[in-house]
């Protein structure tokens, strides 16, 4: 038994470095990507104040284009980037392809630095959670969107670096786009600016099967809280704070019933409803303690345990 598993283990690691070989040597300069008028993106956000949320690294906007395009607006707000590390994260950011991840699609070096991301024509997970006047989501869709993300944080976490640079991700409603099929797009994905003192092991533990790394631990504790706000319909402030607080409250704890969003009446499978309130729940404990699973897992599980597919 021992033995197997350590078959198992080897067999996985060859895998991994073979992945992360395989897309090292793909990586190459990225020529296609265009390089858009500062009038022409200040015209179609109506002078950046279409705002679609904003954090510490910038704000995204929602732009809509001659011809009808919309698509989303990043302004960086790093102080010290300078052209040459502006092109370098052009370049870096252009190079990821997953379908559940917005494509980068040109840039802007005007009178801020600015990236513009692919067609979000559904608008963010939190308009449609939130707003009245939009057709609420069904529970296939909401299940469709919990696996697609976690198939593109897995992507990022371990197919999508290499020794040099590292992409850093941010998961919630607001950024978690949706395209004209209602497909989970995650908009908020940056290169971190000091790989030398980035945990590299990130990479090794998640690809044999535990996650100690406390950055990818944070993934799955946002991954965790996504999926509350998907069942519930509410979305969470204070990094998740009030919705894990109101989960965790005694008197909805004992009725799953409390927790669900009116929105979906009885059309939700009870069984598909566990199995990811389950996931949820052991999602966010990794904000305490170390989780001894990886993102891989539970994309697996969920895919597994859910009939429905990405």
């Amino acid at each position: 038994m021992a033995m197997d598993d350590d078959r198992l283990r080897f067999s996985r690691r060859i895998q991994f470095l073979f992945l992360a070989w395989l897309r090292r040597s793909r990586s190459g300069r990225i020529e296609f990507i265009r390089r858009f008028g500062y009038k022409d993106i200040s015209k179609a956000t109506e002078g950046f104040r279409k705002v679609i949320y904003s954090n510490y690294h910038g704000s995204a906007y929602r732009a809509k284009f001659k011809g009808g395009e919309v698509a989303l607006v990043k302004e960086l707000n790093a102080l010290d980037l300078g052209r040459e590390r502006f092109d370098e994260e052009v370049q870096l950011l252009g190079r990821l392809r997953h379908r559940h991840l917005l494509t980068l699609r040109g840039f802007c070096i005007g009178r801020k630095r600015l990236l513009v991301f692919d067609n979000i024509e559904n608008g963010s997970l939190k308009d449609h959670l939130n707003d009245p006047l939009k057709t609420p989501l069904n529970w296939k869709t909401r299940i469709q969107i919990a696996i697609g993300v976690a198939a593109a944080l897995e992507y990022l976490l371990i197919f999508s670096s290499n020794d040099a640079q590292i992409y850093d991700v941010s998961v919630n409603s607001c950024n978690i786009m949706l395209d004209e099929n209602f497909a989970p797009k995650i908009s908020d994905i940056r290169v971190n600016r000091h790989p030398k003192n980035h945990p590299k092991a990130i990479h090794d533990s998640c690809s044999e099967g535990s996650c100690a790394d406390e950055e990818c631990g944070n993934v799955i504790f946002q991954l965790g809280v996504l999926m509350l706000e998907l069942i519930t319909g509410q979305s969470s402030d204070r990094q998740g704070n009030d919705l894990i607080e109101w989960v965790q409250d005694s008197c909805i704890a004992n009725s799953i019933d409390k927790m669900i969003d009116p929105d979906l009446g009885n059309n939700y499978s009870s069984r598909e409803l566990q199995k990811v309130l389950a996931v949820a729940r052991l999602c966010i404990k990794t904000r305490y303690e170390p989780p001894s699973f990886s993102i891989t897992h539970v994309y697996r599980y969920l895919q597994k345990k859910i009939d429905v597919a990405a």
